[in-house]
């Protein structure tokens, strides 16, 4: 299956298989394709991939692959790595000339055909017991993409106070700027369903240290689940990682997808409810379909509306006078009410029809300018000079008067639920998302989807090499 766009502009949605658990068959092709990204680690590279080695072969049941990703070493590294790969036919060598972890795992990722990805640091931190959790809900369908947490409440790990609060530093900002909630961005122990990946990493844009947590936050906004492990982890103190310009670059990174997601920048609707079986999705008989819970969402940002609203009154009512305070508090709160109903209440994602809809929302704004300012003159006419928390009390009646034709204009004019014949059992917050060959995937999706291609799936069973 194949879309007629898979940039990161492109219009066109696309919606994965849905996520089972691999067959129990066998047949030569790894299930597990494990990456080890490297720059000039000539020391550490051997035994990493030796301990590595023998671990999985007496711990996992499966076929796998062990994969030196080379960013461009300028010493030993490449002549060990071809070493390893003569002694071992589970091992291959891939040389990239440019530097760059999330390059190197881009490149390996996307070429490769194992159905499930993964990467971890050559330091081997990690204790490796953490590995076969961490690809297990992934072999089993239950997750897209799993991460190995050291903030995990039955983590135990060992390292120094300048990362640990570095660490933790940068993921208190994910959480309040991002909104990210997953635990731990930065621990090198993550993997990834090869389906999703086909479909996730050509929306990624950094090739360096932000890697990770880009594609974290994009997963999660897109619906995508992310499974979490704890783990044990000792910190490496001969780690070459300079942690001050990796922050730099993180914090650079940050205020990218931040503003890209403020402003529907990125094309997540393209994910489309990504594999179809969110329950969230199912019609049922006789249980309402998207009204309840737009009238909840829509509640909830008109509450945050108000108060960010009687905030911008009350500021700017300190240096003008009412009339002109309302109309410029409106203004605002007007621009952020459309795009959070827009994204929150309707689940309208991406910037097709972003501007027609804001001039829609200005037009309700308009409505409520008329009855709010209607409502001012009114008690201006009536008391001659009002309090202000008189002034307060009848703006918050007035919006609640408004409050209810909002959400009607919203819902039957700017938001309207869309159906065509391909979309026509879609429920309302997912038609914006599917108008476009739901039923396709992309170019590069692998061709192990096992819901998308019964009869030509691989068939998955332990490897009798590596059975112990």
């Amino acid at each position: 299956m194949q879309t007629t766009d898979s940039s990161p502009g492109g219009a066109c949605s696309v919606t994965l298989p849905a996520r089972a658990h691999l067959p129990a068959g066998w047949r030569d092709v790894p299930v597990l394709d494990i990456v080890i990204p490297v720059y000039n680690e000539e020391k550490d590279l051997g035994p990493c991939v030796r301990r590595l080695h023998d671990h999985l072969v007496r711990t996992f049941p499966y076929p796998f692959r062990i994969t030196v990703a080379d960013n461009a070493s300028t010493d030993a590294t490449p002549q060990v790595a071809a070493v390893l790969a003569a002694a071992s036919p589970e091992v291959e060598y891939r040389r990239l000339e440019q530097k760059g972890r999330g390059r190197a795992l881009r490149a390996v990722w996307s070429a490769s055909d194992a159905p499930v990805l993964a990467y971890m640091d050559v330091d081997l931190s990690t204790d490796l017991n953490a590995l076969l959790p961490l690809v297990a809900p992934l072999i089993s369908g239950h997750s897209d993409l799993a991460i190995g947490s050291r903030l995990a409440r039955s983590s135990r790990v060992v390292r120094g106070p300048k990362r640990e609060f570095i660490s933790r530093t940068y993921n208190l900002i994910l959480r309040g700027s991002l909104h990210a909630r997953f635990s731990d961005a930065q621990c090198g122990f993550k993997a990834i369903r090869g389906d999703v990946a086909g479909v996730l990493l050509p929306l990624v844009e950094d090739t360096g240290w932000f890697f990770d947590t880009e594609m974290l936050v994009l997963a999660e906004r897109a619906g995508l689940r992310i499974h979490e492990v704890p783990v044990d982890w000792v910190d490496d103190p001969n780690s070459t990682v300079h942690l001050v310009k990796t922050a730099t670059d993180d914090l650079k990174g940050v205020l990218r997808v931040g503003r890209a997601l403020a402003v529907g920048a990125l094309p997540l609707d393209r994910l489309a409810r990504p594999f179809g079986d969110d329950p969230r999705d199912r019609q049922l008989t006789g249980v309402p379909g998207g009204l309840a819970r737009q009238l909840v969402g829509f509640c909830v940002v008109g509450a945050l509306s108000t108060l960010f609203y009687l905030l911008l009154y009350s500021g700017f009512r300190t240096f003008t006078g009412s009339q002109a305070a309302n109309a410029l508090a409106l203004l605002v709160s007007a621009v952020a009410n459309t795009a959070a109903n827009r994204r929150l209440t309707f689940g309208v994602r991406g910037r097709d029809r972003a501007m027609r809809h804001q001039a829609q929302g200005l037009v309700v704004f308009a409505i409520g300018l008329a009855l709010t300012s209607g409502s001012l003159a009114a008690l201006g006419a009536a008391s001659g000079d009002p309090s202000h928390s008189t002034e307060l009390a009848v703006l918050i009646a007035a919006n609640l008067a408004a409050t209810v034709l909002r959400f009607l204009l919203l819902r039957a004019w700017v938001f309207p639920e869309r159906r065509s014949d391909t979309t026509s059992a879609a429920p309302p917050e997912a038609s914006y998302e599917l108008t476009h060959a739901p039923d396709h995937a992309p170019d590069h999706a692998p061709d192990h989807a096992p819901d998308h291609a019964p009869d030509h799936a691989p068939d998955y069973a332990p490897d009798p090499r590596n059975a112990r």
